[in-house]
């Protein structure tokens, strides 16, 4: 029987909490709810969890100094919660160590996709396939090569900025993977463009039209998340 992931939800509001657990039970995930950022603390020890979901506003600790104490000694995924949307706050949480940052209010069900997109890019890569040794991935009638930044397609050479083709590489090694368009920004462009996802969106366009949809793979727009490399 496969082990349940679990997931550690910090947030004083436990109607909201609560209402995330039910979410999360029923992908199957494992739950535990605390309110403070004391008890996250303790609780991260005690369960272990493979994920936490974590309000910034909390009474005594806030969820800033717990996110610190818990990157101090673990890399484990931290996706922030918070009703601040300004860029400051997003940027700080994101150089703080955490994963993902959503804002109040937000769709439970995208919450649950980003999560399984952040545990699925921080699992251990597999010894028997290398990823960080790749530098040049294949597919029928077109091969990317970030090592010397070349797209071969339809066997001609393709003129492609960097920007979009780390782009499409980044998408291309991860096949059928949904990246929301802020994990995008972060893997691509890093926290200088965090919160304007029409870059994402504009360069996803200059792709799609320089590489036509081929009858085995596609870039697919997942509505309301993001975009993914499909094969088929």
């Amino acid at each position: 029987m496969v082990e349940k992931q679990k997931v550690l939800i910090v947030d004083d509001d436990n109607n909201i909490a609560e209402l995330i657990s039910l979410y999360f039970t029923k992908e199957c995930f494992d739950t535990r709810i605390v309110n403070d950022g004391e008890s996250a603390l303790q609780e991260f020890g005690t369960y272990q969890p493979n994920l936490i979901l974590l309000d910034l506003m909390l009474p005594g600790i806030d969820g800033y100094q717990v996110c610190r104490e818990i990157r101090a000694k673990s890399q484990v995924p931290i996706i922030m919660l918070s009703a601040k949307g300004e860029i400051f706050d997003k940027v700080l949480g994101l150089e703080l160590g955490a994963d993902d940052y959503m804002e109040k209010p937000f769709d439970s069900k995208e919450l649950v996709a980003r999560a399984k997109a952040v545990l699925r890019r921080c699992q251990p890569v597999r010894q028997e396939e290398p990823k960080s040794d790749r530098k040049c991935v294949e597919y029928p009638d077109l091969i990317i090569n970030q090592t010397n930044y070349s797209v071969i397609y339809y066997g001609k050479s393709l003129d492609m900025p960097p920007k979009e083709l780390e782009l499409l590489y980044f998408l291309a090694s991860s096949p059928n993977q949904v990246f929301t368009r802020e994990q995008l920004l972060d893997h691509i462009w890093g926290y200088e463009y965090i919160g304007d996802t029409r870059t994402v969106d504009v360069h996803i366009k200059r792709l799609r039209e320089k590489l036509k949809d081929h009858k085995t793979w596609r870039i697919s727009t997942v509505w309301g998340i993001g975009y993914k490399f499909e094969t088929t």
